[in-house]
């Protein structure tokens, strides 16, 4: 069939080229850049794709037209998912799509305009090899009306040396071609048509930012402790096998966080057993002696599987996901574990569940990780060394049962996303809502302290983990409070280690304290004035 063979061909074109890239110049493609790129030809020889197009093309549709109907898929997926993280994947899937689309229409991947010196790109989306495409040599820059710091293209791009600005909606309507614009890439920001005064500033702002990456490096293998001698735990927040870089790289002591829905969600099918095993084995082989908490499959809600019937949910972050669909669903939660425990066979073993809401959920999950522990036993399987059991702190409900966890659960931790989002019933994705609320109010830091309190009177080891942690302000009001495992995004490292090391603990305890019986309303304020006349490293 003619059209079959033009995708066959289309298809053959893209990997080639994906392939050229990422093998001809290895000088320029190495290390987070190049695994990247490698993930990313993995997707395009995902066999589920190709199937995918296949069917449409033998159900009478021209190959174009095929390629169209499933970029449509894909963006219909981008659009019900609000997690950022997992928004970012799917741009890679639609960069793929793309490029199969120029291939059929004869058109050259690699793009051939000629760039200007100092050039600053400025489009919607972009794959990570699309930087490439465009080369990075001349290449000063990249604005996306969408897109964030934690994209495949990003990464690519600071591998690079570009400064990439994303989350800039409207930007294409209001520049253009040849308008001279400043990207600041610290802030997130693009200044449009900038005058002299505003261009000598960011120059300024240049320099102090280069100074302040060294500062950052060479803090890298540094402890974080307070000046009182309080020793303090910086994890990461990860995803994806490639993100594990972030720990050489910070510095920082392991991975307090690792999502593992990003796998499902970008298969056709159920991820099999064996590609499961894998990518957490490279997790902890990549972490070496660093330890890596593993959070179940958190999906349902805008985190929909291709492969699993969903039905419509008027309130969907409260409705059927996380921990609720694994007790419904065992099997798929076994299959998981499973694979977690066969990863771990001589290594120790940290897996949590989300959004647990009752000791009795908590319980019941448990019970399926001793059962494959047993299975395994049976079968001959080499075993985890330790395996520790936590649940992740998202649930009202669950923030007020922590005395009850003592003896079931090992650790505890956070997560200061949901958590915070159903203590103000504020919907995080919603931006007439989200930012009406401050984890810095005296209500939401009094119902932290309580549950730190509470599981140090359990004997559970407790942990904050989301953005919030990795936000120095922030950082300083948890440590006041008494927390000191603090789990964030790779980029909050060096600033709160930074911080860390300038603060007495014990004397910003007794300020926290004092404006928690002060103020009826974030204590943001107070609380900055308190850390600049300390001379706290904000």
């Amino acid at each position: 069939m003619e059209e079959e063979r033009r995708l066959e061909a289309a298809l053959a074109q893209v990997r080639n080229s994906l392939s050229h890239m990422i093998d001809g110049d290895p000088g320029r493609i190495s290390g987070v850049s190049r695994e990247v790129l490698e993930t990313f030809l993995m997707l395009a020889n995902d066999p589920g794709w190709e199937v995918k197009l296949k069917h449409g093309v033998r159900a009478g549709l021209s190959a174009d037209a095929a390629v169209e109907r499933v970029r449509g898929e894909h963006r219909a997926k981008f659009n019900a998912t609000r997690d950022p993280y997992l928004r970012e994947r799917m741009h890679d899937l639609e960069d793929l799509d793309n490029r199969l689309l120029r291939a059929l229409a004869g058109v050259d991947g690699a793009t051939s305009q000629a760039m200007p010196d100092d050039a600053i790109l400025i489009a919607r989306e972009l794959g990570p090899a699309e930087l490439l495409d465009y080369g990075a040599e001349r290449l000063k820059g990249v604005a996306l009306e969408d897109g964030s710091n934690t994209g495949h293209a990003a990464i690519v791009a600071r591998a690079l040396g570009i400064p990439m600005v994303g989350m800039l909606p409207g930007l294409l309507s209001r520049v253009e071609a040849g308008d001279a614009v400043v990207l600041d890439g610290e802030r997130g920001e693009l200044r449009l048509r900038a005058e002299g005064q505003v261009i000598s500033a960011y120059s300024q702002r240049l320099n102090l930012r280069s100074a302040r990456a060294a500062e950052f490096a060479r803090l890298k293998d540094i402890p974080p402790i307070t000046t009182d001698g309080q020793r303090m735990t910086l994890l990461l927040n990860a995803g994806l096998a490639l993100d594990v870089h972030h720990l050489d790289e910070t510095g920082a002591e392991g991975i307090g966080l690792f999502r593992t829905e990003f796998q499902f969600m970008v298969s056709e099918t159920l991820p099999r057993l064996e590609s499961q095993t894998l990518l957490y084995r490279d997790v902890l082989e990549a972490a070496g002696d660093r330890p890596v908490t593993f959070r179940t499959l958190d999906l349902g809600g805008d985190k929909v599987l291709p492969y699993v019937a969903a039905e419509r949910e008027e309130n969907p972050a409260l409705g059927w996901r996380a921990v609720r669909i694994g007790l419904d669903r065992p099997a798929l939660l076994r299959y998981q574990l499973r694979a977690l425990i066969s990863a771990a066979a001589g290594r120790t073993l940290r897996v949590m569940f989300p959004l647990v809401t009752t000791v009795q959920e908590f319980d019941a999950a448990r019970e399926l990780v001793d059962r494959e522990l047993e299975w395994g036993h049976r079968h001959g399987r080499s075993a985890p060394l330790k395996v520790e059991v936590g649940v992740m702190v998202e649930a009202p409900a669950l923030a007020w049962a922590v005395p009850d966890l003592k003896g079931r659960a090992d650790f505890l931790s956070i997560g200061t996303n949901d958590l915070m989002q159903y203590f103000f019933a504020a919907d995080r994705g919603n931006q007439r809502v989200s930012e009406r609320y401050d984890v810095l109010s005296p209500p939401a830091l009094r119902f932290l302290k309580r549950i730190r309190e509470d599981a140090e009177n359990a004997g559970l080891h407790i942990s904050i983990c989301g953005e919030a942690a990795g936000r120095p302000l922030e950082a300083l009001a948890f440590t006041a409070l008494g927390f000191r495992r603090l789990s964030m995004p790779a980029s909050g490292i060096g600033p709160v280690k930074r911080l860390i090391l300038s603060i007495d603990a014990g004397d910003a305890a007794s300020a926290v304290e004092d404006m928690l019986n002060e103020s009826p309303a974030s204590i943001r304020p107070e609380l900055t004035a308190f850390a600049v006349g300390r001379g706290y490293a904000l």
